[in-house]
């Protein structure tokens, strides 16, 4: 008999050993040790009340699984006393993983933490594999720190901020903010707070063709800014009263600053470029205290090339584009406007005027004192000047530009002379075609119809009655060509949906319609899985006639019956000895799913990486061979010999 002291000692080791996510959903907790591990099927929450993977002592943060997309999930960290569970700190932000499989873990060898796909590719690790690491907890002051046996920190996530600094988080030489891409999207945006070279702390826009700081005043020199230079530590913080200090002298205060109401603050870089202080009340939501930029405009590549901001609803910025440019991407103001005409080196032009507005910075050759024609000459006689600024008022400043980046109104003084051909038709560049692009925080929707406003836009004074009624006139124009079309193509004609409905039985017919009961059947309720694929589950089944197939359900297809038959009737059409063919579908409700030729051999990579076991399914170097062959013969198909 076992004394009791070692019976105690082994079902100490035995709960030590258990993944404690199986615990039940009351028992949280704020420390994961070395061997644990929790995967994204148990633990991912799409609100802050469920989903909790660690929580700290107080109950204010929360570390988990969180959906970004369809059956894609971050690691992050978020504040549970906020009503929507803000995140402030994200771990795989530009690349998450997938709803089924995924896995977060402390390596069971002290190397750190570790996030996996569901293939078990490592897309995010600490890389804490100098010191044994022991622990990861989750503290009180939203820090997630990877200690080891002593408790000395290997590793916390304050050292790699996102977006957000929390009270107490520090930006520093090596780290800095980068904003999100877009409203309720983790990844990387194209904004950036950090200290630059000169030992100032800057907001940049770092776009995929420029960079360009806007805050402080890049035309001031830091002395101006009230900064210094000389103080090379580079290090800021905000803290819990609401006070940011940094070493290049920069000071801000909240508006509520030691509001003992206040139950949390954060500082953030938003995807719309402006820096903000935000405080928690006790009603869980969020109020601006402070902000970088009260004009929104002044932000740096906010509507894109050639694109002009300006105000709309509530002094919400919206994005523009001259006449004679073009929208590039209306679901994508940040990329700007494109030109409807070429300006090719050497051909007549002139200069159409584009008054009280501006396009900052990209300026050459900038000299003040300088007549109208002598600048206009200087903008002529270079192929790379697109246009030029000149302010009057008794200085002549003369601003020839290569480039047309953050448009935005500007003085009346001040006028843009775009270059355009002569051989295009006349046109006025004071004409702007207002966009829906409202950038602000809290977002106003905008009309997204296009619009134009003349000159009087630039007077101060629009005449709306008249823009109401073609507006009204468009919408009944356009509603009466939709009701006439649906009602004689469809209504008075029943034939054409026949026609519609026999064309796509006629591409289907060498394809068997299932019905998801007759799937779900043969498939013993879906129980038998035996792969799973970047479209969803694989499972093998037995249908009425006796055959095996494999059916895979698709759980990312959202599109229409008619649409998800179109694509059918292309894979109908594909017909190789070494692709698997397509025997059936299945197009119910809300179920999308592909019925095929079952592979009895299984998985193809089982035979590829062994680890030592079934070695009867070893392949040789010849067979391996073979297998290369054929999927080249098959990738050589698709890519040459199919017409689809």
């Amino acid at each position: 008999m076992r004394a009791p002291g070692v019976l105690l000692a082994t079902a100490f080791l035995v709960l030590a050993t258990l993944p404690w996510t199986a615990l039940s959903d009351g028992d949280h907790r704020s420390i994961m040790w070395r061997g644990d591990s929790f995967a994204v099927e148990d633990t991912a929450a799409s609100s802050s009340s469920s989903g909790h993977v660690l929580v700290s002592p107080s109950g204010n943060f929360a570390c988990g699984f969180r959906e970004v997309a369809t059956n894609a999930y971050t690691l992050a960290i978020w504040i549970t006393a906020s009503a929507d569970a803000t995140v402030a700190w994200t771990a795989n932000r530009d690349a998450p993983v997938n709803g089924r499989g995924s896995r977060f873990e402390l390596r069971n060898d002290g190397s750190g933490l570790q996030l996996q796909d569901f293939d078990r590719s490592v897309v995010w690790s600490t890389n804490s594999s100098a010191t044994r690491a022991d622990r990861a907890e989750l503290l009180d002051n939203g820090n997630l720190v990877v200690s080891d046996a002593s408790g000395h920190a290997l590793w916390q996530s304050f050292d790699w901020p996102t977006d957000t600094l929390l009270p107490g988080q520090p930006i520093t030489r090596y780290r800095r903010l980068v904003s999100a891409s877009a409203r309720g999207l983790p990844s990387s945006g194209f904004y950036i707070f950090y200290f630059d070279s000169n030992n100032i702390l800057n907001l940049m826009y770092d776009g995929p063709e420029i960079s360009s700081n806007y805050w402080p005043d890049p035309f001031n020199k830091w002395w101006v800014n009230l900064r210094t230079a000389y103080n090379s530590s580079r290090y800021g913080s905000l803290d819990s009263a609401g006070r940011f200090t940094a070493s290049d002298n920069l000071q801000f205060n909240a508006s509520d600053l030691g509001d003992p109401a206040v139950v949390m603050r954060r500082l953030t870089l938003d995807y719309d470029g402006n820096l903000r202080v935000y405080s928690l009340g006790g009603a869980g939501t969020w109020d601006v205290t402070w902000e970088a930029m009260s004009r929104p405009c002044d932000i740096h590549g906010i509507c894109g090339r050639y694109g002009v901001c300006t105000y709309g609803l509530g002094g919400a910025p919206v994005c523009s584009c001259a006449e004679g440019f073009v929208v590039a991407d209306a679901s994508d103001w940040s990329k700007g406007c494109r030109r409807e005409f070429d300006v090719r080196c050497g051909e007549e032009v002139d200069f159409s005027p584009m008054p009280v507005a501006d396009f900052w910075g990209f300026d050459y050759n900038y000299t003040e004192g300088l007549t109208y024609e002598t600048c206009r000459q200087i903008c002529l006689d270079d192929c790379n000047c697109e246009a030029f600024g000149y302010k009057r008022g008794g200085v002549g400043m003369c601003y020839p530009k290569i480039a047309l980046w953050s448009g935005r109104i500007s003085d009346f003084r001040q006028v843009i002379y775009l270059k355009v051909p002569r051989r295009v038709h006349k046109f006025d560049p004071s004409v702007l075609r207002l966009g829906g692009h409202a950038c602000a925080v809290r977002e106003v929707s905008a009309n997204t119809s296009a619009s134009y406003l003349r000159g009087a836009m630039m007077r101060g004074r629009i005449n709306f009655v008249y823009f109401y009624f073609f507006l009204a006139g468009l919408f009944v124009m356009e509603a009466i060509f939709i009701a006439v079309g649906y009602l004689f193509v469809f209504r008075a004609d029943p034939a054409a949906r026949r026609i519609r409905d026999e064309g796509y039985s006629l591409v289907l017919s060498h394809f068997r319609r299932f019905t998801h009961d007759e799937l779900s059947s043969a498939t013993c309720e879906f129980s038998d899985e035996v792969a799973r694929s970047a479209s969803g589950a694989v499972y093998k089944g037995v249908p009425g006639d006796g055959r095996s197939v494999t059916v895979t359900k698709l759980e990312e297809v959202t599109q229409a019956d008619e649409v998800f038959r179109s694509d059918l009737s292309v894979i109908g059409r594909i017909n190789h000895m070494n692709l698997v063919r397509i025997w059936g579908f299945c197009s119910e409700n809300s179920h999308r799913l592909l019925v095929s030729e079952h592979v009895e051999n299984g998985s193809f990579d089982k035979a590829l990486f062994l680890d030592g076991e079934d070695s009867a399914v070893a392949l040789g170097w010849q067979s391996r061979f073979g297998i290369a062959v054929g999927v080249a013969k098959g990738l050589a198909y698709l890519h040459h010999e199919c017409l689809e």
